[in-house]
């Protein structure tokens, strides 16, 4: 087990990025795919993706600004989140993968409202209006209130990601 080392100065004491990121290799993580209008649209894989309110609607997830995405999100008025499925791990890798256009071979997306491109067969998916950019460290939280969705009828497991790989959990519907 590794400890923070104990510091005098806990006001500007903060863990070192390596444990830092050991740490939160411990939390599960669902795996999103965000996508913004561009030419070609460009997209990326997020872990960071959270609901933060129902009244009104809104929803959040983080982009490191050296990103090759964050143009396109920085000016974006709208984009695309989709809740990856079990099955979609192949999608995932791809759109974590840098230097390539995500978009282009047999990736499946069409064009949805407000332009946003969408990705086909998520476990659901939203388009939402950026409200916010919220600086933060060398990420940007990216605040959208969703106005357009839909989800698959059909029940498959979430795809997941924890200690630095995609798992699966099971379904027990209900």
């Amino acid at each position: 087990m590794t400890i923070a080392p104990d510091r005098t100065d806990q006001a500007t004491a903060s863990i070192e990025p390596d444990l830092f990121r050991a740490l939160l290799r411990r939390q599960a993580a669902s795996v999103v795919v965000v996508t913004a209008d561009a030419n070609p649209p460009v997209g990326f894989t997020a872990t960071s993706f959270t609901s933060v309110s129902l009244r009104p609607p809104l929803v959040s997830f983080c982009l490191d600004r050296s990103s090759s995405s964050w143009p396109a999100v920085e000016a974006a008025h709208h984009v695309g989140v989709h809740i990856l499925n079990q099955r979609q791990e192949h999608v995932a890798r791809r759109f974590a993968t840098k230097g390539i256009d995500r978009f282009a071979g047999d990736l499946s997306w069409r064009r949805g409202p407000h332009g946003v491109a969408l990705l086909t067969d998520p476990l659901a998916w939203l388009v939402c209006r950026v409200v916010n950019r919220l600086n933060a460290g060398d990420h940007t939280i990216v605040l959208g209130e969703p106005v357009a969705g839909d989800h698959l009828d059909e029940a498959h497991p979430p795809l997941m990601y924890h200690m630095g790989g995609y798992l699966t959990v099971p379904h027990h519907g209900g």
